[in-house]
Order: structure tokens, then sequence, then C-alpha cells
């Protein structure tokens, strides 16, 4: 990290925590005994900055708070920020910020203004993102289930990015597998969603199909409506050879507001868990899944998912852990998120280790080598506590694979391991 900005690297962006804030470093700036993390520019020359109390993610993150500093380089203090807080912009005279929502770490972001009044209260999507319009007020970026939406900040709807429920065409010749968008019930009735990706050139009448349930990070993340190719195992990779796959979007995801979100904290692996389960016994009802041919994988928080799932049942035939947490107290002391991890799962009944010896699922752990989100640690426990485990560690990595080699071993790994469902 430098002394005038946060660094934003890919390990923080993958983070299975709270996003951390956007950062504008197009100017330098100094707040006496304070770390600046972020600024915005007034058309007048005045600058919009939030600070951290020091460069450390904890607690400087935990602790934020937002300046004013006018032409002339006086600066105004305009008091304590909810944690987290980023991506400030000018309204007017006024600036407007995203943060946490108070009071849970895991509650997700919120919109704020420079009295720190929660100007989102009660929303049921989840604004992630404020670009200033010198002209006119701030839009916000907001993603509402599986879409994503533009809106004026005190006025309306400007656009909707959706997807398509139709087969999607090739791109330079390359065929993609058909995805559609699915909404089901939680066992106790709450409403969720996610997608269904079908191998190429099926559909569900040719079911059922080898199934991959595919657990995104965060918690506070979200599958949306997008193409589903990215350099972790994905949706996409795997139509390709042969398999469907189930991106569901359990409580603790981004996309249905506060509650929604900060439903899973404390809770990691609880009502989450059933969530995932319920949608891929709804796809083994519907004839899209073999029920003898299951799969899961994750990545970071996913990763959890996929150790913690191996220890609940034996239905997995496959469970790919990538930079996963087996061992939250240890992650707690040891990772440099220690205070949003506590927030999420704080005690060895949370741990997938502490249930190692349920399962017997194949595992394949990956992991970098360098990773000080989710410290390496994690996954020689986990590997030690599970003898029919493979653990392959990627040198010079961190919490995200930055090396084109070693993205493209993992997805033939993951061709490799799962071709046995």
């Amino acid at each position: 990290m430098g002394t005038a900005a946060r660094e934003l690297t890919d390990e923080m962006v993958l983070d299975h925590c709270a996003p951390p804030p956007t950062r504008n470093t197009a100017h330098t700036v100094t707040i006496p005994g304070r770390h600046v993390a972020d600024v915005a520019r007034h058309p007048d020359g005045r600058l919009a900055v939030i600070t951290w109390s020091s460069p450390k993610i904890d607690p400087g993150l935990l602790n934020p708070a937002l300046h004013v500093v006018e032409t002339d380089g006086t600066v105004t203090d305009l008091g304590a920020t909810p944690a987290d807080a980023g991506n400030p912009v000018w309204w007017g005279d006024e600036v407007v910020y995203l943060a946490l929502t108070p009071p849970h770490l895991q509650g997700g972001n919120a919109v704020f203004d420079q009295r720190h009044r929660n100007l989102t209260a009660g929303m049921s999507a989840c604004p992630v993102e404020l670009v200033q319009d010198d002209d006119d007020a701030p839009i916000v970026v907001v993603a509402t289930g599986l879409d994503t939406e533009f809106h004026r900040l005190g006025g309306g709807l400007l656009a909707r990015i959706k997807g398509s429920h139709k087969p999607r065409a090739s791109i330079d010749g390359i065929p993609w597998g058909t995805q559609e968008r699915l909404r089901y019930r939680a066992q106790d009735g709450l409403d969720l969603d996610g997608l269904l990706v079908l191998p190429i050139g099926r559909t569900r009448d040719g079911g059922p199909f080898p199934l991959i349930t595919l657990v995104h990070g965060g918690p506070y993340d979200r599958w949306a409506d997008d193409l589903q190719l990215q350099w972790v195992p994905s949706a996409q990779w795997f139509a390709h050879q042969g398999f469907a796959s189930f991106l569901p979007n359990p409580r603790g995801s981004l996309g249905r507001g506060h509650e929604f979100a900060a439903s899973v904290s404390k809770r990691v692996g609880q009502e989450e868990w059933h969530d995932i389960e319920t949608g891929i016994d709804l796809l083994v009802s519907e004839g899209v899944a073999d029920p003898d041919r299951l799969g899961i994988s994750g990545w970071s928080h996913g990763g959890f998912t996929a150790a913690w799932a191996a220890t609940r049942t034996d239905r997995f035939k496959a469970a790919l852990v990538g930079a996963g947490i087996s061992d939250w107290p240890r992650l707690i002391a040891t990772g440099e998120w220690g205070a949003f991890e506590a927030a999420l799962g704080d005690g060895p009944e949370h741990s997938p280790l502490t249930y190692a010896d349920r399962i017997r699922t194949p595992l394949l752990i990956v992991h970098g080598a360098d990773d000080t989100n989710v410290p390496l640690e994690q996954a020689e426990l986990l590997h030690r506590a599970v003898k029919h485990s493979e653990l392959v560690v990627y040198p010079g990595e961190g919490h995200s694979l930055r090396k084109r080699e070693h993205r493209l071993d993992l997805l033939n790994r993951a061709r490799r391991f799962f071709a046995k469902l």
C-alpha cells in the first residue's frame, strides 16, 4: 500500500468478505495522522477524502473518517463513517459515499450522506458503486437479483442490464451452453435465485446431466446473468466438458438487500448451505441433475462451502476447494481481514476441519502459496486431516491466480478431476 491511496488488488477484489471501496488516485493529499484511502474532486477544486486510522486493512478499514479539503488546503473533519467506507462522490455541495450497513460487518453496502445518514435504508437491492455527475445527482449502480440497474440518487431508474433466457449466440464461432435464470424457495420460504447452465447443444429434455454446483465467494457477492466464463473453473468451461452447472445465490449474497446479506452473520454453513442444497434437490426432482453424478466447486468463501458440503453429505462425488477456509478461528488470527472473518464464523463449530473425519468425498484442494487473505495454512490443515485429498499449491500466487500457466493448469486439473462424475 502507498501512503496516498489504497492499493486495489485482485486479492482484495476476490476476498470472501465485503468488497473494498473503489478509489480515485488522481489527486495526492495528506491528512495528518490518517491514511488517505479515497478521494473525489468537486468541480471547484475541493476534495472529499476518506481516510483510515492506519494503512492496515485491520484496523484501518474499521475506523474510517470523512474530510473535505478546501482549495486553500484547509481540512474540515466530517466525522467517523461506518466501516469499509469508500467511493466518495459530490452531490452539489454535499458528499455521499458507500460503506457497510451498521451494525453488521456482513450487512452489505449502503449509500450515506456526509452526516452519515443511510440514504438507502430498506432497499431490497444493493448499491455497489457511485458515479459522480457534476451536472446532476450521482448515479448509483445497483445489484438487484441477477440484474444490474442504474439509478439517479434521489431520482428513479435510468437503465437495467438484464440477461436472456434464450440460448446465447456463439462468439467468434465458439458455442456456449444455454443459460437459464432460476427462482425457487428456501426451506423456510425465502425467495432465492440462481443460474443453470446446460452442456453445449443440450436442453433440459436431454437430462439428467452430471451437475457441478459452483459456489461464489464473498459471501457478499453474487452470480449475475452474464457470460459465466472465468479463470476459476466456471459454468461455460464445464459446459464444454459435458457438465451442467448450478450457480446459486444463497442468503448472504449481494443483490437482495441488507437483511438478506446480514442473515449469514455468525451462521456460515447453516441456512446458507440449506439454500444451496434445496436448489440441487429441485434440479434433481426436475430431471435436470443426475443424483449419482454430483460435484461441487468454489473459490474463497465458495471453497469453504465446498469443504463444508463434504462434511454435511456424501452425495458429492468430487469437491474442489479453492483458496478455502477450513478453520475459522485460525483465519481470524492469521488472515488480513480478521474482524470481517469474525463477523461470519468465530468458532470451531463453523469449521470444516472440526468435522473432517466425516469427509468421504474426494477433495482437490488448490491454494496460492503467498495468499495473505486466506493463508496457505488453511489448505494444509484440511489436507492433513483428509488423507484421501490432493493438495496443489501454486508458487508466487496470492488469493487469486494471476499467471496464465497456473490458470490453465487449474482449469485442466478441474476438467480431469470432475471427469470421474
